[in-house]
């Protein structure tokens, strides 16, 4: 896909989501930083910083492999690159907020089904980290929302016991709500 058509779905993903009462209602908000193609949410993270809203980007946890801390977040903040090229804001325990206290958090992806579930990029860290959503009641979960092109519904994926979905997945032309 090139960067024009890329940043229009990128453009059209944020819209969406800047219209949900879901986000809107948000206070504590999650993203990450779109590489590889991914859908770009940091002008949905602006918008919601200047909302007054507090914004949190992942970084990779520095003792448990495979699992990331959310770190608060503010468009003056210097960012680092992560151990794969990542830009994320520098690991600042005073910064750091668990993901049981987001109220939204917004989630890459290379691939989806009609059923929500999601195809990342395999090292696991969003279903570790999401791992406490799994099968409980809960009081307070965050809303964990897909953002993807079009181009990356699948047919049915293969779904292991420890693969958290999303509530809902947010492309350039639709709104899929699931029913996870």
């Amino acid at each position: 896909m090139d960067p024009v058509t890329r940043q229009r779905a990128s453009l059209a993903v944020n819209s969406r989501v800047s219209r949900l009462a879901a986000f809107r209602r948000a206070r504590h908000v999650a993203a990450y930083v779109g590489s590889k193609g991914e859908i770009d949410p940091m002008p949905l993270l602006y918008m919601a910083h200047l909302m007054g809203k507090a914004c949190y980007l992942p970084v990779l946890h520095p003792f448990l492999p495979s699992r990331l801390w959310f770190m608060r977040w503010t468009p003056d903040m210097p960012m680092v690159a992560n151990r794969f090229g990542i830009p994320e804001p520098p690991c600042d325990i005073a910064l750091r907020r668990g993901a049981q206290w987001m109220d939204l958090i917004l989630m890459p992806l290379l691939g989806f089904d009609r059923h929500c579930h999601r195809l990342g990029m395999g090292g696991g860290f969003y279903d570790r980290t999401l791992a406490f959503t799994r099968g409980r009641r809960l009081l307070r979960r965050p809303l964990l929302i897909g953002l993807a092109h079009d181009a990356q519904r699948c047919e049915d994926l293969p779904v292991a016991p420890w693969d958290v979905s999303p509530h809902m997945i947010v492309t350039p032309t639709a709104c899929v709500a699931c029913h996870t």
